[in-house]
């Protein structure tokens, strides 16, 4: 009996043997992708990039049977498996969509381009010119729609929600931009009853940290809002923000998809209920006049593309678009021509009453002053008033320390350039910021020191000091820290007030081994 079961316990450890060794030499299973069904019984497969016509085994599920999904093939070339769709594959473009439901897509490089299929999962998605999507390994199918990069860095989801109250010192730039940008929108009868012919577009021209973005966001926000109080009409704004360089790619044709691409996604979003803004700053830098862009084909070919996207476009109901731009000079007169950019709109640097409102807009009511500075009138809001009085003095001063730079003119007239001349928005804020952080500080090291009988002081009880500011301002305009790093006079033009073919030079004062930067001819 012991002997009967030693037999059998032999053979089926003989017989797991068996299987083991059947296993470990049958052939592997070959994985492929499923490109159409053309009967029930039969597939139309890729396999390591060659075709095939195969059976299907009867066992396996109809409903797993998904075009664009992965599948598994025996040593006789049997589907016997799905293994659902791949989470990898390259990432295409579409630059066609044809009639029968192809895709016709091209890489990144512009270079090569090919035909996909739809997947089971594509079968009822609406794709458009421009969208990515991701093809199996084969590159025969595409499988997946992939949300655009370059969508999501253009587009800001947090617009400031800011009114035209909060920016300070461009009352006459926002009066023209509320005329040629609200009013059409708001009152549309009355401008059809006079034939008004509506605007597309705007430039917003003027020196560096003057505002012009800021102003192209604010405008955003401010329009939709009037949208919806006038019209009771439920809009967002949709707020594209492109900087001039982002756009320019080495490869042949980028540039130009990607300038159709932003008016595409504009007008698609328009269609979906919201607002559209393209925002295009540093213009000069894409837009530029092709005789200065001679030297890059690229550009060449950009200008023509934008422009004929703008007349495209019928008014400001679609879309609003905004250029700004240091040097409009630089810009083609074919982008700022009547029809495409209608309005030039100067942002200009802020005068002495233009500086106080932006300074009283930063150094708020809010903000917590030092205790000997409101002693000196009793009562804060005077003292605030005092204290801007006093720093508008300071940055306005026309002493000797405040001088900042030389100018030569080709009428041999020299003019002299103090802080004054080179102030903005930016610059005042970023005074403010000094001096924020100098009363910070004083109070972080009053609440450091050690334990002792008298009380320690709150952080609160520190507030800034009026050293503080006129320290700030100094820091601020030490030695050059806003000029040019460079002596190429191109650059210091988007500083500067002047018209670029009347300056020669600019010499800067107080500058260690300064010299004067003639102006190189440019051909």
């Amino acid at each position: 009996m012991q002997s009967d079961l030693t037999v059998q316990q032999l053979q089926a450890e003989l017989k797991k043997l068996s299987d083991v060794v059947e296993k470990v030499t049958a052939p592997a299973n070959r994985i492929g992708t499923l490109l159409s069904l053309p009967t029930d019984e039969t597939a139309h497969i890729v396999v390591g990039g060659s075709e095939f016509y195969t059976n299907i085994d009867p066992r396996l599920e109809k409903e797993k049977l998904d075009i664009g999904t992965q599948i598994l093939v025996n040593e006789a070339y049997v589907l016997i498996e799905t293994l659902g769709y791949d989470k990898s594959g390259p990432v295409m473009k579409v630059s066609d969509l044809l009639a029968d439901g192809r895709i016709r897509v091209s890489q990144d490089t512009g270079l090569n381009a090919s035909l996909l299929l739809r997947s089971s999962s594509l079968k009822d998605v609406d794709l458009k010119t421009g969208d990515e999507i991701r093809s199996d390994a084969s590159r025969r199918v595409a499988v997946e729609k992939v949300e655009s990069v370059h969508n999501r860095d253009h587009f800001l989801e947090n617009i400031p929600k800011v009114g035209w109250d909060q920016i300070g010192g461009q009352k006459d730039a926002i009066e023209a931009i509320r005329n040629t940008l609200e009013h059409p929108l708001l009152y549309p009868e009355l401008y059809q009853r006079f034939k008004y012919s509506q605007p597309k577009g705007f430039l917003l021209y003027g020196p560096p940290g003057c505002g012009k973005t800021l102003i192209g966001k604010a405008t955003a926000s401010s329009l939709v809002q009037k949208l919806r109080e006038h019209n009771h009409e439920k809009v967002e704004e949709y707020f594209l923000h492109i900087k001039g360089p982002e756009i320019l790619n080495m490869w042949l044709g980028e540039s130009e998809r990607m300038v159709r691409e932003l008016f595409a996604q504009a007008r698609e979003k328009r269609k979906s209920g919201y607002f559209p803004f393209i925002f295009i700053d540093e213009a000069e830098s894409i837009l530029g006049t092709r005789r200065s862009s001679r030297s890059h084909n690229i550009l060449s070919t950009l200008v023509p593309m934008f422009c004929a996207e703008m007349d495209g476009i019928e008014s400001l109901k679609e879309m609003v678009i905004i250029l700004a731009s240091n040097r409009p000079d630089l810009i083609d007169p074919a982008i700022l021509r009547p029809g495409r950019i209608d309005r030039k709109i100067k942002v200009g640097r802020p005068d002495r009453e233009a500086s106080r409102e932006i300074l009283s807009i930063y150094l708020d009511a809010e903000l917590p002053l030092d205790k000997a500075l409101i002693a000196e009138t009793g009562d804060p809001i005077k003292a605030r008033e005092k204290l801007l009085d006093e720093l508008i003095d300071a940055l306005f001063n026309t002493d000797e320390e405040s001088r900042m730079l030389e100018v030569r003119l080709r009428s041999s007239r020299k003019e002299v350039l103090y802080r004054k001349d080179l102030l903005n928005g930016a610059i005042i804020a970023s005074i403010v910021e000094r001096a924020k952080e100098k009363a910070i500080k004083r109070a972080v090291a009053a609440q450091a020191k050690p334990n002792t009988k008298a009380k320690p002081k709150k952080a609160k009880e520190e507030g800034i000091r009026r050293e503080d500011l006129l320290e700030s301002i100094q820091e601020e305009f030490k030695e050059g820290e806003i000029l040019p790093p460079s002596d190429i006079l191109e650059d210091w033009m988007a500083l500067l007030d002047h018209d670029p073919e009347n300056v020669v030079s600019v010499s800067p004062f107080n500058k260690p081994k300064a010299r004067s930067w003639p102006r190189k001819n440019v051909i």
